[in-house]
């Protein structure tokens, strides 16, 4: 999803990790920049609500947010078969739902019927709703069922992760998470309670160590991290780079940097054909050469020190080193070389009058650059593309819009040149991206919902994203979507510039935290966090 399409949230964070002592008790405190938009764990997709989702309900299959792997959770063990088609799953025994009930096969067909319905209109549909056929849930013998779907499904253990079992009573208050909702009051806060009934133990005892969590409806930044400084709330989520180096200063051991986060900023041209824009500004965008140039002038690691204060990575592409499974290692970010730009500039026909540059035809380059308003981030990476361009006698006009105003612009009235944006809490597998990078996806920025590929490169992609989308077999997978990595670093339909770090913060009376480059960063392990003085 484009970034500023998902709710940016005060989600809240820690530090490094810290073995303490299985202590038992207390409150954790944090904040969330809006409230949950909904309390149905099938119709999330805000994080507000994707958060709250998280620590109330469970799932068959846990993916490890530390490790990048898949572990047992609601299911003890599991075995994909027929080529990724079935998944068979040893139900765990004795679980219950937080009012004690238990929980049967008919929760688990319940949730996957009603993430199929085409009336709900799930956002976690995904494999679970095929263009054919249906997904089956079956009983087997002992405690043991099957999921099966009509075609393969590569990513079925992530299909079957992100799907948060419900009760078949319908009651969305029931849930297999840690936590249960006591309380909630719009703009204000909500309150979580222990469950006394979910599954996990330590020490004979049953998860979480703690007993609650207070989470506080804070719409302003600054007023989150006055709070924060007074004790107030104990996590700090998203920390821009300025406030972690003051809190490093003032707070010593309250600030973490994780690493790369597994977020991208990036820009790119319009190249669709149906677009409003001059025809010789549309021969510009679709040449490689030219967006090869526009590439090698650009200074990403001004863009590194200066917007994320040194706490940013250069981007090679739209996978960061933070996805340990997908990452193509050895593919590097395109280098400043005005030298090569200049080069590549000519073997296209352009030359400079004066220092301006103009195409063959005596067309001055100059083209507007979009992006979305009050987005500080992308305001300072556009100036600097501006001052970087304008060495090489490119004029760029910058203008922001409001998101609505401008996914209007880059997905349906195509009325843009180059838009400035960039993805956030990416998924790590390459079947979440399918809309961006098939040339007929929606989401194919350059040149959205083709009829057929547009160019032999587009084709080569569609052709490698189809390949690593038919089978369940990682190494053929993996060897798919280096292909495809390759191509856009080669073609540059996207010109990648940074993932900035996952910058968090935390009370150092808080054990246990182990932060995440991944959603939620700090809370992913929630029920084993611990409370007191050290």
């Amino acid at each position: 999803m484009i970034s500023a399409a998902i709710l940016s949230i005060a989600l809240i964070a820690a530090d490094g990790p810290n073995p303490m002592p299985p202590q038992w008790g207390g409150e954790l405190r944090f904040a969330l920049r809006s409230d949950p938009k909904t309390f149905d764990p099938l119709l999330s997709a805000d994080q507000p609500s994707e958060l709250l989702i998280y620590l109330l309900h469970d799932r068959l299959i846990h993916w490890n947010r530390k490790t990048q792997k898949f572990e047992p959770a609601l299911a003890e063990s599991w075995k994909v078969v027929d080529q990724g088609r079935k998944i068979v799953l040893q139900l765990r025994r004795g679980v219950q739902f937080s009012d004690g009930s238990p929980l049967t096969i008919k929760d688990m067909a319940y949730t996957v019927n009603r993430v199929a319905d085409p009336a709900v209109n799930s956002p976690k549909a995904g494999a679970f709703r095929p263009e054919h056929g249906k997904v089956l849930v079956e009983s087997m013998t002992g405690d043991r069922l099957s999921i099966t779907f009509p075609t393969i499904v590569p990513s079925i253990e992530a299909e079957v992760s992100g799907l948060p079992i419900l009760s078949n009573t319908g009651d969305f208050k029931l849930g297999l998470g840690p936590f249960v909702l006591r309380e909630y009051k719009a703009a204000a806060h909500l309150q979580l309670v222990r469950n006394p009934n979910y599954w996990r133990t330590e020490s004979g005892r049953r998860l979480p160590h703690l007993d609650s969590l207070r989470i506080d409806i804070v719409s302003n930044a600054d007023i989150e991290m006055e709070r924060f400084r007074r004790g107030e709330i104990q996590l700090l989520d998203n920390v821009d780079p300025l406030s972690y180096d003051r809190l490093q200063k003032d707070l010593p051991g309250t600030a973490l940097d994780v690493g790369p986060s597994f977020d991208v900023e990036f820009f790119w041209f319009n190249q669709a054909p149906t677009a409003p824009i001059a025809a010789h500004k549309l021969v510009w965008f679709r040449s490689k050469n030219f967006r090869r140039a526009i590439s090698a002038a650009v200074h990403r690691e001004d863009i590194i020190r200066l917007v994320f204060q040194n706490r940013g990575t250069q981007a090679a592409g739209l996978a960061s080193p933070a996805n340990k499974a997908w990452y193509k290692h050895g593919l590097t970010p395109h280098g400043f070389d005005l030298g090569l730009a200049k080069k590549l500039l000519r073997q296209d026909g352009f030359r400079w009058q004066g220092e301006t540059l103009v195409d063959a035809s005596n067309h001055p380059v100059e083209f507007s650059l979009i992006t979305n308003a009050n987005n500080k981030t992308r305001a300072r990476i556009a100036s600097i593309l501006q001052q970087d361009l304008a060495k090489l006698g490119i004029r760029i006009n910058i203008s922001t819009f409001d998101f609505p105003s401008l996914v209007e612009r880059i997905g349906r009235t195509l009325n843009y040149e180059a838009c400035l944006l960039g993805l956030v809490n990416v998924n790590p597998d390459p079947m979440g991206m399918m809309n961006v990078l098939l040339s007929s996806g929606p989401q194919h920025m350059w040149n959205p919902a083709q009829k057929t590929p547009a160019t032999a490169w587009e084709t080569e992609i569609d052709k490698s994203m189809q390949i690593q989308a038919s089978t369940a077999d990682l190494k053929k997978r993996r060897s798919a979507f280096d292909r495809v990595q390759q191509i856009l670093s080669d073609e540059a339909p996207m010109l990648f510039l940074a993932h900035r770090n996952t910058l968090v913060a935390f009370s150092t009376r808080i054990g246990r935290i182990d932060p995440s480059a991944e959603f939620p960063r700090l809370l992913w392990n929630s029920e084993r966090l611990v409370w007191g003085a050290r």
